[in-house]
Parts: structure tokens; C-alpha cells; sequence
């Protein structure tokens, strides 16, 4: 164990930021301003690395990610860099904290295609209804518009009948505002992937597309649940929320990267990049990753120092998400809620002192100290 602590200790040597909190905004930086086309394929590519063989899973199963949202908008200042990993979730979370900029940051290549294709259906959806017709390939309903209700919408496309030639034209029209909207050099097989993307979307639709496993929450559910307080907070619950993620699509301020936490490369590289820009992390969405990388051995260590990396104000946070099953088995206590998940906020500085002083050593103590 001594061992361990050392290298950690060797690995976690850079300083602590130890900025003033800011509630409101983040002010001490530009604003990123739109990306040029260019420049967004430019900076994926920069900034990626080699991908990793993970079961692709085109949707969360977390059904417990919008209780933290109430504390993420009041905490959490907006015009910092959001960073993430999976697929839609990163949305609702983007749509609580408006960041600046935003990285979602996955091992999988086939992550970041699918956030291409949304990145796509959000520019060609002007609303919420245009939106779920063009993702799920159902016909659009004229009386449905900005205003409807997020339950009434799903309510709406869970019976309305999938379409063939729906389909093929939405991803006709994804792909030719990738290639040609924005001049993203897709090769064929990453089109085919897309394809295969949208078919499976249009397949299962809202209420029967999935996680892993049958017993998750499907699409719909995860988009109509609602926070402890009963409030509905995802990224479709309203037409707000829905803009303020669609804006940033528009300005090409959502970046989609190839990346390993314990990696060389992805996360370094976004530290450099916002570091020359005088920006911070805010927020980590880390999903339950860390678990794995412990499970890995040195994995953990290396993580923990790419965030080290990372340019951080004191208040920046991780948001983390554990199955109840899985902190049965590891002895963590969690909180008694009707959810599957546990979902929570930790202060980044703080989990990288208790690294350094060795209060930390396993995914469990990460709960407890």
C-alpha cells in the first residue's frame, strides 16, 4: 500500500487551482465564441486517440441522472467547460449548467458517430416535436409544437407508426449535413454505422429503446422522469432546455472525442487547449468509469493525474453514478431512493487531496472519505 500511495503521490504533484468560487458565471474568461467547421473536425481529430473495445450502448440506463440537476443549477456557474462520457445524458446535463463549450469524451468511435448524428438532428429539428420525428422516424404531428408537454410528446410518438422511408430519408438528410453542412469527411463504414444508428432508433422507438437489458428504463421513460422534488429536468423536458443544447450543436461547441481517461492524450490535450484559453472545467461527468479504471490497477492513478491536468476552479465537480447493486457489494451505503442508480456531485479538489494523502485508494473509499 505504501507503494501505491508514493506513486500516487508522484503522479498528483501539480498544484491544486485554488480560484474563488463563482457563483453566477465564469467571468475571468472570453467566451469560446462559434467554431468553424474546420476547426471543430480539426481539434475531434487533434484531440482523440486510439478507441477502446466496449460494448456499444446507444442510450443511458442511469435512471437516477436528474436528481443532482436542482443542485448542479444552483452551484455549478454557467460559461465554464462541461466534460463527459456516454451518449444523451450529456445533454440533460449540458442543458442544467450552460456551459461554454463542452467535450464528451468516450472510448468507443461508435460514441462519438452517435453524438455526430445528434449533433445533426438537433441543427435540422427546430423544436422538441421535429426533434423525436426525426429521431425515432415517426411522422410529425401537426398539432404538436414548442409548448407541448415533454409527457404528452412521448405519449404522442410512442403510438404513432415508424416509417421505412422515414428513415431513410432523416438519414439522408443527417448525413448530407454532416458532409456537406459541415464537411465532415465520413468514411462508408461510418455512414453505414449511423445508418444502423438510426434504423435501431426507429425499430425499437421511444418506449421500447433501451440500455443493456431488459429491466432499464427505455428512451421515454429517462426523458419524462423528474428529479426527488417531481420536477422534470432532461434535455427535452422543455423547449428551453432543448434550445440551449441545440445553440450549442449550432456553434459546433459540442466536441465529440475517441478518448481513454488513463489515456496520454484526450484529456491532456483538452487541458492544454483550455489552459492556452484561460477557461476551467466545471464539471466531470464521469458516469461510473472509475470503477472499471480501479479494476484496471495503475488505470485509476493515471486518470486521477490527467485530471490533475485539467484547468479547475475549487468549486469544479465530478458527477458520478453507481447501481445499487454494485455498492451492495463493495459496502457502500447509499441513500434510500426509488432508483436504480445513485447519482451524486463530489468536489473534484477534494477527491485529488484524498488521493494524495492515500485516503483514497479503492472505487468504495471514494464514497466514504
Amino acid at each position: 500500500m505504501r507503494v501505491r500511495r508514493l506513486l500516487l503521490v508522484g503522479l498528483l504533484l501539480a498544484p491544486l487551482t485554488t480560484a474563488p468560487r463563482v457563483r453566477a458565471s465564469v467571468n475571468q474568461a472570453p467566451a469560446a465564441g462559434a467554431l468553424g467547421d474546420s476547426t471543430f473536425w480539426q481539434l475531434i481529430n487533434d484531440l482523440s486517440e486510439a478507441g477502446g473495445a466496449f460494448p456499444q450502448q446507444l442510450m443511458s440506463n442511469e435512471d437516477s441522472a436528474q436528481a443532482v440537476i436542482p443542485s448542479l443549477k444552483k452551484t455549478v456557474p454557467t460559461g465554464g467547460v462541461y466534460v463527459g462520457v456516454g451518449s444523451e445524458q450529456n445533454f440533460t446535463y449540458i442543458a442544467a449548467v450552460h456551459p461554454r463549450l463542452a467535450f464528451v469524451v468516450d472510448i468507443r468511435r461508435e460514441n462519438l458517430l452517435e453524438m455526430l448524428m445528434y449533433k445533426a438532428l438537433f441543427e435540422l429539428s427546430r423544436d422538441r416535436p421535429a426533434f423525436l420525428a426525426r429521431l425515432f422516424s415517426r411522422p410529425l404531428q401537426a398539432d404538436l409544437d414548442a409548448k407541448t408537454n415533454v409527457t404528452t410528446l412521448f405519449k404522442r410518438f410512442e403510438t404513432a407508426l415508424p416509417s421505412a422511408a422515414l428513415v431513410e430519408a432523416n438519414t439522408r438528410d443527417v448525413i448530407e449535413m454532416l458532409v456537406r453542412g459541415h464537411n465532415i469527411p465520413l468514411a462508408p463504414a461510418d455512414q453505414s454505422l449511423i445508418a444502423s444508428m438510426m434504423e435501431r432508433f426507429r425499430a425499437a422507438g421511444p418506449g421500447a429503446l433501451k440500455g443493456y437489458g431488459d429491466l432499464n428504463p427505455a428512451f421515454a421513460d429517462l426523458m419524462t422522469a423528474t428529479d426527488f422534488a417531481g420536477a422534470q429536468q432532461s434535455f427535452l423536458a422543455t423547449e428551453e432546455a432543448y434550445q440551449t443544447v441545440r445553440a450549442l450543436h449550432q456553434q459546433n461547441l459540442i466536441l465529440p472525442l475517441v478518448g481513454d481517461f488513463a489515456g496520454d492524450k484526450a484529456l491532456r490535450g483538452i487541458g492544454d487547449y483550455l489552459r492556452a484559453r484561460q477557461a476551467a472545467v466545471q464539471v466531470f461527468y464521469v458516469s461510473n468509469v472509475e470503477r472499471y479504471l480501479f479494476e484496471q490497477g495503475t488505470h485509476g492513478l493515471r486518470f486521477y493525474a490527467n485530471v490533475e491536468a485539467l484547468p479547475r476552479d475549487s468549486g469544479s465537480v465530478f458527477i458520478r453514478s453507481v447501481t445499487r447493486d454494485i455498492s451492495v457489494r463493495l459496502g457502500i451505503t447509499l441513500p434510500d431512493t426509488p432508483t436504480k442508480w445513485w447519482t451524486f456531485t463530489a468536489p473534484i479538489a477534494a477527491d485529488l487531496d484524498g488521493l494524495a494523502a492515500g485516503r483514497i485508494q479503492t472505487y468504495a473509499d471514494l464514497f466514504r472519505h
